[in-house]
């Protein structure tokens, strides 16, 4: 499969992303580095492998949730370059 300037272009829309000079020649030949590699990979005999569901056969192994207080408040607010009593002040981000 030949990457276009078409296909870049298109998948750099739906990625909400933009490709000029030689970012977009650089993109390009990385996808179609991808390509080539799927290609290969494709050549592979997969008749008698099994489909891979899990990385192992470990089922929920999860630690023991404990509430532990790793930092007060006051430990929190002390390096904070602007601080309202018991919380952090930052810019106005969203306006009305």
């Amino acid at each position: 499969m030949k990457i276009t300037d078409e296909i870049v272009d298109h998948i750099a829309h739906l990625a909400r992303l933009k490709f000029e000079g030689e970012k977009k020649v650089a993109i390009k030949k990385d996808m179609e580095n991808i390509i080539s590699f799927m290609a290969v990979l494709s050549e592979l005999p997969t008749d008698n492998v099994e489909p891979l569901i899990f990385m192992s056969d470990r089922v929920n192994v999860l630690r023991e949730d404990i509430p532990v207080e790793t930092i007060t408040q006051k430990e929190a607010l002390k390096n904070a370059p602007k601080k309202d009593s018991d919380y952090f002040r930052i810019p106005k981000v969203l306006d009305k």
